[in-house]
């Protein structure tokens, strides 16, 4: 299927596309404004740090306030809607998976960290201050080494790997029932594998083969991290695609249905509206009229 929206680098971002840096930091006050479309997908993993002011973010059609004390956080494949540069104090972290798992061969590592790569989880996450001020201290020391002239590759990612863990005990710490982190690696291998093939109507039985495990233990898995059974994930991602498609091609009903393997386009009308509370053709003008009109 073709690609809806530019993939940028982080060298997009920095207004160096042919830069193939894996890592940055950045200060709101010290950044110049990327040269890249409003609406588009990184090919990294993004942390924005607000210690004052208050934005807007916009990931694959939820709108999201972030506040002070606050982190928010963009992974790969999201269609993340640009927002005008505002008077806030922060900066933002980007970073590849390479450079994650630099020396590090097991690809886990990065799948339990439950706020990323999790299109289910609220991507905004509010810190009381004394958490805040701890991750805010990890900030400063990966800043630190960053301006150093002999900043070390290997220092920096172990500070990001300490930062990135403080995140992750903070949310651990306000959930009541932390989630398996075995059920996570799962669930999240699974959600690469629905990426692959959401437009050719798989079932639950085929993802779960494709995983080793039957059928049940993948409904047991998306219950737990989404609320969602496997079907209703699957549903919903062919879904996402099909939202994507209505407001950003000329496409007709009839060809999104077909594109996304629907037996018919009554069909693939009646699924999207149960999932969306609109008809397609009522998302289509309500959508286009907010993403296309104001990007043109």
């Amino acid at each position: 299927m073709k690609e809806l929206f530019p993939f940028y680098t982080i060298g997009h971002f920095i207004n160096e596309p042919t830069n193939r840096t894996e890592f940055e930091i950045m200060r709101f006050d010290e950044m110049g404004e990327p040269e890249v479309d409003d609406i588009h997908k990184h090919t990294f993993y993004e942390i924005l740090w607000t210690e004052k002011g208050i934005s807007k973010q916009t990931i694959d059609y939820k709108e999201y306030e972030v506040l002070p004390n606050s982190l928010f956080f963009i992974s790969p494949n999201q269609v993340h809607q640009f927002e005008e540069w505002k008077p806030l104090k922060g900066g933002t972290i980007l970073f590849t998976e390479d450079f994650f798992l630099l020396n590090h061969s097991n690809k886990d590592k990065l799948f339990e960290l439950s706020f990323l790569d999790n299109f289910y989880a609220n991507p905004c996450i509010q810190l009381d201050k004394r958490n805040f001020a701890d991750i805010k201290q990890t900030i400063d020391l990966i800043t630190i080494e960053q301006k150093r002239a002999d900043k070390s590759q290997t220092i920096t990612q172990s500070l990001l790997h300490i930062l990135l863990a403080q995140v992750q005990r903070c949310i651990d710490t306000e959930t009541e029932k932390p989630v398996s982190k075995k059920y996570l690696i799962l669930f999240k291998q699974f959600k690469n594998l629905l990426d692959k093939h959401f437009a050719e109507n798989k079932t639950t039985t085929f993802f779960a083969q494709q995983l080793h495990i039957t059928a049940h233990h993948l409904n047991l898995i998306t219950k737990d991290i989404t609320g969602k059974t496997a079907s209703e994930v699957i549903r919903s991602r062919s879904i996402l695609e099909a939202k994507r498609l209505l407001t950003f091609t000329d496409k007709t009903v009839s060809e999104i249905a077909f594109e996304l393997n629907y037996t018919d386009s009554s069909y693939f009308a009646k699924t999207f509206k149960a999932e969306t509370n609109l008809s397609p053709m009522s998302f289509k003008t309500e959508m286009s009229e907010k993403y296309r009109t104001r990007n043109v």
